[in-house]
């Protein structure tokens, strides 16, 4: 790929993911115990582009920032988003296992920053459960029908052969 192309893709993915968790703060479902942030979905784009990775990166960072979060959700909730879309990538060939880094990274950090950080009742499990369940809503769920929405087009979208 490109170094040209490369840059534009990530770049169209930050913002597509910080267009996606602005919509999903209108709603109210972007932060706090009970998230369903319609960007994780793009979590699955690393499986087509390893430009997804820094876009999701960055996106997340803007998206936060732009969102109004505290400093250590920023930096701790992209690395979450990081260390998910690292390990998509090297699960790009198991469509059906690519999508659980992202769960798995944010189930198990962004607990901790909502109890640590923000004062979130209710413990780390319950944090948890209710982290895990939106991850898997937008990661899973959302992933992967946007993984065969776009699968029929990889060529077209992601120049891959």
């Amino acid at each position: 790929m490109k170094k040209t192309q490369f840059i534009t893709h990530a770049a169209i993915i930050a913002a597509l993911y910080v267009v996606l968790t602005y919509v999903a703060d209108v709603f109210g479902l972007a932060k706090y115990a009970i998230q369903v942030r319609f960007s994780e979905a793009l979590t699955i784009l690393p499986v087509f582009t390893p430009a997804a990775v820094p876009g999701l990166f960055i996106g997340c960072i803007l998206s936060n920032l732009l969102t109004g979060c505290a400093l250590w959700d920023i930096v701790f909730g992209s690395i979450a988003t990081l260390l998910g879309a690292i390990g998509t990538r090297f699960l790009r060939k198991k469509k059906w296992f690519a999508p659980l880094p992202p769960i798995i990274a944010n189930t198990c950090i962004v607990p901790f920053v909502l109890t640590y950080v923000y004062g979130i009742p209710g413990g780390i499990p319950y944090l948890m459960a209710t982290v895990g369940i939106g991850e898997i809503l937008s990661c899973y769920v959302l992933g992967m029908l946007l993984f065969f929405s776009l699968n029929k087009y990889r060529n077209i979208l992601f120049h891959t052969n």
